[in-house]
């Protein structure tokens, strides 16, 4: 049997490549996916590549904006008849450089995307799956939730955040039957890590790839499939017992 056979899950940021490759798993592991993003032509354009078969919906909704995500919400229940999988991964690199040189406006917008979008998310996921008498709930963290790197700040606190988030709520929700976990991705080969190269090694973004390369034990960047893989372990029931944790997928950067 699928490991998600019977289950529904949202995700939000589903336009973004781990996105997609989250929604793509869950699929083939038997879920309905409500995708959530802020653009209805990549929506429409990442549910054409994905092809569900009347097993996803899609729902206009800027992370941020609590009555649009409340509405998310909503919808699924509407269409799917209920939620049992919250995937708040919904997030922005914001701009790489020096922390002094960062405006407030900077700051917040990372924190708005990063911090206060995968709350809202949460939020309003939590009526929903206990109806259902429980659940599992994904937040998109980073390895810069767990350590930290020069020239982002405001991204290392926003995902520093959501890990402390993450284990305030498993706390609160625990007896409720709703696990909460955080997924710490490493360096992964998608368009965020080209930005930021590209942001912070202007003239050679090529050899800052090669120099994080060769930071991770592995000597590769993962991948948006590998990222995804372990989110369908946490959001089925082989991870029962997993609440509160920082799940990494990093190829070892974070052991040394």
């Amino acid at each position: 049997m699928p490991r998600l056979a019977g289950k529904t899950a949202l995700v939000t940021g589903a336009t973004g490549a781990i996105g997609e490759a989250m929604v793509k798993r869950f699929l083939t592991e038997g879920a309905n996916v409500m995708l959530v993003g802020r653009s209805s032509e990549k929506l429409e354009a990442t549910r054409g590549r994905l092809a569900g078969d009347g097993k996803l919906a899609q729902f206009v909704a800027e992370a941020a904006d609590e009555s649009a995500i409340a509405g998310a919400v909503a919808a699924t229940v509407q269409v799917f008849g209920g939620l049992d999988i919250l995937v708040a991964n919904a997030g922005t690199e914001g701009l790489a450089k020096p922390f002094e040189t960062q405006t407030q406006a900077d700051f917040e917008a990372i924190l708005r995307t990063n911090v206060v979008g995968v709350w809202l998310a949460m939020k309003h996921s939590v009526e929903p799956m206990k109806t259902r008498g429980g659940g599992a709930i994904i937040a998109m963290s980073s390895i810069l939730g767990m350590v930290a790197f020069p020239g982002v700040a405001p991204y290392v606190a926003s995902k520093h955040a959501v890990y402390g988030l993450v284990k305030a709520v498993a706390l609160e929700l625990g007896e409720s039957g709703i696990r909460v976990n955080a997924i710490g991705p490493g360096p992964i080969d998608n368009r965020m890590m080209r930005s930021l190269a590209e942001q912070m090694a202007p003239d050679d973004p090529a050899g800052m790839r090669t120099g994080i390369e060769g930071m991770v034990p592995m000597k590769r960047y993962g991948t948006n499939e590998e990222v995804a893989n372990l989110a369908v372990f946490l959001a089925s029931d082989e991870s029962s017992y997993c609440s509160g944790g920082m799940y990494t997928v990093d190829g070892g950067f974070t052991a040394a």
